[in-house]
């Protein structure tokens, strides 16, 4: 029996790419969970660390949404990219907003360190990779025949 050949558009290295800075992210935010659990939601604490990058609740949650954004938009080239460029405006701000809260328990509500910031700025550096790789189409075939289909489509 044959079948058709179905193509479909090969995923880019930027969605993949997503995907597993989103993968990264949400575990990074449930490893985060264990570490603090939900007390001290916005509280500034240099003890409570990840692998020496200061977290808490707060922190926690923001690394799981981020998470699940690049899961769900990883599939789709377009929405990879806007999942690249939401990591660029969000981390670049984090960072920026890192260089003064660092020294500042006050407004530290996220409780960054010097690790965090430069973590940000590498994870803002990556959205905009994400964000802009060159764009190629290419056309993978699926198992099957193409003999179903039109000779200028095969």
């Amino acid at each position: 029996m044959a079948y058709p050949t179905a193509a479909r558009i090969a995923r880019g290295p930027h969605q993949w790419l997503a995907l597993i800075v989103g993968i990264v992210y949400l575990l990074v935010g449930a490893a985060g969970f264990a570490v603090t659990g939900l007390s001290g939601f916005m509280e500034h604490d240099d003890s409570r660390t990840l692998l020496g990058f200061a977290i808490n609740p707060l922190h926690n949650v923001v690394h799981v949404v981020i998470g699940i954004l690049g899961i769900s938009l990883w599939a789709w080239s377009g929405s990879a990219r806007l999942f690249g460029w939401l990591l660029l405006l969000g981390y670049g701000a984090a960072f920026v907003y890192g260089l003064f809260a660092v020294d500042d328990p006050e407004i530290n509500y996220l409780n960054i360190n010097e690790a965090d910031n430069w973590l940000h700025l590498g994870s803002a550096v990556l959205g905009l990779l994400i964000a802009v790789w060159p764009y190629r189409r290419h056309v993978v075939e699926q198992p099957g025949t193409s003999e179903s289909l039109p000779r200028d489509v095969r």
